[in-house]
Formats: C-alpha cells, sequence, structure tokens
C-alpha cells in the first residue's frame, strides 16, 4: 500500500527483455534503500513492482507482460525519469491518499499551460474509468496522489503546483504523454458494494 506522495526521483538504467517479459535496472537516486530488503514493494510510476535485487544505486524488478500491456512501463527507455515510493508503513505520515499500485488505465495529456506560479493539465482517462473520477476527488497519475480541479466527460483537469512539477516527472509532460492512472480505491469498492447480491453473478 502507498500514499501518492512521491519520494524520489530514480532513472531507468537499462531495460532488459526476459522471454517475453523484461527485467528493470533502475538507479534510485535519492530514495533511502537502508531498509529496503528483497521482496519489499516500490512503486514505480504508480505501478507496484517487487524489488528481486539490490544493487549499489538501487534495485532490480521483474514486469510482467499484463504489467507491460496495461502500464506505460513498457514505453520507458534508458535515461527515463521514474516516480519512487516505497510501500508505506503503519508509523507513516498519510499525507496523499490510498494507493494500491495497480494501475487501472493509461490516460494522455492533451494540454497543459501555465496558471500563475502553477501548472494546469489537462488529462484524458479511458472512457470506463470516467465514472469514478469526480471533482475534488483524488486520483492517481504516474503513482503521484492528485486532486480532479474540474471534469469534462472523460478529461479531467489538475492544478500542479511548483514542488510537485520539480519533484515528480510531471515537469517532462508535454502533449501527448501517456500517463499511468489508479483511480480511487474507494470508488471501487463502493461500486462493488452497491451491486449487492448480484455482485455473485458471473455477468458482474
Amino acid at each position: 500500500m502507498f500514499t501518492g506522495i512521491i519520494s524520489a526521483l530514480g532513472e531507468l538504467t537499462n531495460l532488459e527483455p526476459r522471454g517475453g517479459d523484461a527485467r528493470l535496472h533502475i538507479n534510485a537516486g535519492n530514495l533511502s534503500m537502508a531498509d529496503v530488503q528483497l521482496g519489499d514493494s516500490i512503486a514505480c510510476n504508480g505501478t507496484c513492482l517487487t524489488a528481486v535485487e539490490l544493487t549499489e544505486n538501487g534495485f532490480v524488478a521483474d514486469v510482467s507482460v499484463e504489467t507491460l500491456t496495461l502500464t506505460t512501463t513498457g514505453d520507458l527507455k534508458s535515461g527515463s525519469r521514474i516516480n519512487l515510493e516505497k510501500a508505506m508503513q503503519a508509523t507513516d505520515r498519510f499525507g496523499g491518499h490510498i494507493v494500491s499500485g495497480h494501475v487501472d488505465g493509461i490516460g494522455e495529456v492533451v494540454s497543459l499551460h501555465e496558471d500563475a506560479r502553477s501548472w494546469r493539465f489537462r488529462i484524458r482517462a479511458p472512457r470506463e474509468l470516467a465514472k469514478y473520477v469526480a471533482h475534488k476527488g483524488s486520483i492517481t497519475v504516474d503513482g503521484t496522489s492528485l486532486t480532479v480541479n474540474h471534469v469534462e466527460g472523460a478529461e479531467f483537469e489538475l492544478n500542479i503546483v511548483p514542488h510537485t512539477m520539480v519533484h515528480t516527472i510531471m515537469g517532462d509532460y508535454q502533449v501527448g504523454t501517456k500517463v499511468n492512472l489508479e483511480v480511487d480505491l474507494v470508488a471501487r469498492y463502493l461500486e462493488r458494494l452497491l451491486l449487492g447480491d448480484k455482485a455473485a453473478d458471473s455477468s458482474n
């Protein structure tokens, strides 16, 4: 489980094809690895990955075919910057919202412009995720917990302050950039709960 508060910016040093899936070699940058052990979870651009090897500067993680297909991970190249967050501990400060690290879909940046010292981003979500995006609700974009400022159909707007622009990969975004989206976990469970007994129907 994560909070969506990015701890550090890492960098992909190598994406190694492995019989249809891949192995990522990641330089962890300023992320403290002192308490990381083999098998620990680390969110990489919002995707929960398992550290299968610890290196001098970071870690190595295996990525399945499903993850390569359903997230932007397969588009990464050597030198790509990556948002990193270690799994939260029970004693951690909860600064964002509940984030599972399970990407729901891929969105696309459709516009961005400066707004005083901040930036306004407009992102188009897949149609099937639009119902989970609410005005002033929470959404995770590449692992960053953000507040939705405006919703119009399947598109939503974000106001990004200077700190977030500097300390996450949002500073790299351009029109057309693909991003990992995770909707509010509570909305997912609420939808299922409202099905009641119909939830046991295989059609649901």
